[in-house]
């Protein structure tokens, strides 16, 4: 499907003069412009979820204090993830200091970040420019470098091999991410939050929760939430001892602990612990820990250039034939074959 009309209000009269002068507009109140780098296969939610608090914010006010620009690497029509696409105003254009640059990633977000995108952002970066990633974003920026010693977010899928490919970068589970002149979301519905931070930064949370409330986002959330559902709200089972164990689990991945000290850090036998497991998840718990372990793997060797031997010690096993036949069990083929596969689909 493709959207062909062309991007028009804000977007536009960033390119004429403004309409918005006739209005009671604060003489201090210049207008911000930002610009979305539409990235190949980005995320529709997360692009929309940014630029709509900042309609919403100009319709309260009753004059234009934001602005936008849709840009794409070459200038024409941006497609999303989900085949839509989107006519845009610009190229990689050179950008106004003032200017706030918001890189929109999605899926496949190795392959669409490309050496003319991230070339660009490190100019941009060096000409003082406010950058931040949207969604897996987070990725192209720290190729670039421009998240080096900093604290950022991306969204939790790609947490695991974000985490392998960049240890410069501080990683954090919350939904949004502002350290300095840098901003990351975790995709989704968190680029509202982010949005409402900047909007009440510029003017007041007054504002910011009246845009909430025409988006009936009625739970705001701020850099201290993380992005991911609780332990029991995700597993549907509210048992204190069970999610802690859980939570030990996930927390060690490279150097699995065995049941035995597991159930031994929480208080309780080793029998106990495997009746918890069977009565409320089905399975044991070296089973559970396995389909963990399993699932870590499948995403590094989907999203990163890893070795399988180091995607197999990553993930804690140390022999590549046991690790081989584990994920032949549960995904039913082989960790070669599931990288070859990812590889035969970028190229087309």
């Amino acid at each position: 499907m493709i959207c062909q009309e062309t991007p028009k209000g804000r977007g536009e009269r960033a390119m004429k003069p403004s309409r918005t002068a006739e209005r009671n507009v604060p003489p201090e109140d210049r207008a911000q412009r930002f610009v979305f780098l539409l990235l190949r296969d980005f995320t529709l939610l997360s692009f929309a979820s940014a630029i709509e608090p900042l309609r919403l914010a100009n319709q309260h006010l009753g004059y234009d204090s934001f602005e936008w620009r849709l840009a794409s690497e070459d200038g024409q029509t941006a497609y999303c993830s989900n085949g839509t696409g989107l006519t845009v105003h610009m190229g990689l254009d050179e950008l106004s200091r003032d200017d706030v640059l918001l890189v929109c990633g999605g899926i496949n977000i190795q392959h669409n970040t490309t050496k003319p995108v991230v070339n660009w952002l490190r100019r941009e970066a060096r000409r003082g420019v406010t950058i931040g990633g949207l969604c897996t974003a987070s990725h192209t920026l720290a190729k670039a470098g421009l998240l080096d010693d900093r604290k950022a977010t991306i969204h939790w899928e790609n947490q695991d091999s974000f985490g392998e490919e960049f240890p410069e970068v501080n990683l954090s589970k919350s939904v949004f991410v502002m350290d300095g002149n840098r901003y990351s979301t975790a995709g989704g519905t968190s680029s509202i939050d982010l949005m409402l931070k900047l909007i009440a930064d510029r003017h007041d949370e007054e504002l910011a929760n009246a845009v909430a409330d025409q988006l009936i986002y009625s739970s705001i959330r701020t850099d201290q939430d993380t992005q991911r559902l609780s332990i029991p709200t995700r597993i549907g089972v509210r048992h204190p001892k069970l999610s802690q164990v859980i939570q030990l689990m996930e927390q060690n991945i490279e150097e699995p602990i065995s049941p035995s000290i597991l159930a031994q850090d929480v208080g309780m036998s080793t029998r106990q612990l495997e009746r918890l497991f069977r009565r409320y998840l089905n399975r044991s718990p070296k089973r559970y820990y396995m389909e963990l372990r399993l699932q870590k793997a499948r995403n590094l060797l989907l999203q990163t250039d890893m070795s399988v031997i180091n995607v197999a010690l990553a993930c804690g096993f140390t022999s590549p034939s046991h690790f081989s036949k584990c994920y032949r069990a549960h995904y039913d083929t082989t960790p070669y074959r599931e990288r070859g596969t990812q590889s035969a689909r970028l190229s087309v």
